[in-house]
């Protein structure tokens, strides 16, 4: 008997939040958002309630959103903060118009890491081939494991729903599908704690329906010419002819499109993968001067450098593109980057190269965000990373022998 492809999309509610959550259970059904600075709410409510536990901390003695000064931005929210417009990616400033009673905690990184582990290790003793997606999401290939083909896959979304929430306290919500791009769209029908099960017949009443940004790889840019051309649902694209889209978008990007609104996707579930760079930012809490501001500006600059050489120490990458990002008070965000013939991951050899790349940005306006960014990478060792020189035969030559912009 042939088997039915069935690839679920497993996306943890409201991640971040959810594992605060656990930790103080009186916030449950309140507005909370999750962002900001750094880690210091457990100390405070622990000095100002001494001898309480934190899940016996009143609810009024956290902070709130009307409270928060800073350039921060929300991670994720409770889904009561949700109804009054908030969601990730939004300033914490703008937030604190929309829901000020909303309380704030800022991330604790190092507890979402060790449960997004823990539910990853859960799901691959039930369904072995996982492609890890991000801290809160998988791919799952149902299609061979027990259960996976009974209700089109739900006995099975079931059982692992059930898993990761006896082990951890935690919900998630799951679309299976015939592939890998509906049932990404399919785990948002039902959120919180949902199970959607999608077939190919279901495409043109689940799928067609949605605005075309629900198509993962569809951004911004592409919906606002989307809608010039009067396309505003994904059933729209689907109506029009494979040739017109390509003559419109180009030939690979419009026929993805003709063949992703027909819910045309063939990606396998990929367990390994490597990645394709390693970066790391920062926004500051105010907008920096690359003159006015150049010894603070230098010091990030160097952190950035050596924490990025550090995740690629540590991980055993070296890599030989080296890029910077920088974001402008007007939100404006410029990147530039230099191609080594050598592979480093090293520090100083880092910050030399991103240093070059800083004389071909404007450096006039303020900044709001530095970033440093090293790419095609290759395992140390491997047969890509030794076929090339271990260090470069001459110095890096440039137009200007200027220093270092930030200056070290």
């Amino acid at each position: 008997m042939t088997l039915l492809r069935r690839i679920a999309h497993l996306d943890m509610d409201a991640f971040f939040a959810s594992v605060e959550l656990l930790r103080y259970p009186q916030l449950k059904g309140l507005p909370v958002v999750i962002g900001g600075g750094h880690r210091k709410v457990d100390d405070l409510l622990r000095e100002r309630h001494a001898g309480r536990p934190l899940s016996a901390i009143p609810p009024e003695a956290f902070p709130l959103l009307k409270d928060y000064a800073g350039r921060g931005v929300i991670t994720t929210a409770t889904y009561a903060a949700r109804q009054f417009g908030v969601g990730s990616a939004m300033g914490m400033m703008k937030a604190a118009k929309l829901c000020p009673q909303a309380i704030v905690l800022p991330v604790d990184f190092e507890e979402v890491r060790r449960y997004s582990r823990t539910f990853k290790a859960i799901i691959r003793e039930i369904a072995p081939v996982v492609e890890d997606r991000g801290v809160d999401e998988v791919y799952i290939d149902f299609t061979e494991v027990p259960g996976g083909q009974r209700e089109g896959g739900r006995v099975l979304a079931r059982l692992i729903q059930k898993s990761i929430f006896d082990a951890t306290g935690l919900t998630c919500s799951i679309g299976v599908a015939p592939n890998k791009l509906i049932a990404k769209m399919a785990s948002e029908f039902d959120k919180p704690n949902g199970i959607t099960i999608l077939y190919e017949a279901d495409v043109r009443s689940r799928i067609w329906p949605l605005a075309v940004r629900k198509i993962n790889g569809i951004g911004p840019k592409s919906e606002v010419k989307l809608a010039k051309l009067h396309l505003h649902t994904i059933g729209d694209i689907a109506q029009q002819d494979r040739g017109w889209l390509i003559d419109n978008f180009g030939q690979s990007y419009g026929a993805w499109m003709h063949d992703a609104a027909w819910g045309r996707d063939d990606r396998p579930v990929v367990t390994e993968s490597e990645p394709v760079s390693m970066s790391r930012e920062t926004t500051f809490e105010r907008d920096l001067h690359a003159v006015r501001d150049r010894g603070e500006l230098s010091a990030i600059f160097t952190e950035l450098c050596a924490r990025v050489a550090e995740d690629l120490q540590r991980k055993g990458y070296v890599g030989r593109t080296i890029g910077i990002k920088l974001r402008y008070d007007d939100f404006r965000t410029a990147t530039r980057d230099l191609t080594l013939d050598h592979f480093t991951d090293d520090a100083k050899a880092i910050r030399q190269a991103a240093g070059q790349c800083l004389k071909r940005v404007d450096l006039k306006r303020r900044l709001r965000l530095l970033g440093v960014r090293v790419g095609k990478l290759a395992k140390a060792g491997s047969p890509d990373h030794t076929r090339w020189p271990a260090a470069a035969p001459q110095p890096l030559q440039v137009a200007e022998p200027t220093p270092d912009l930030f200056g070290p």
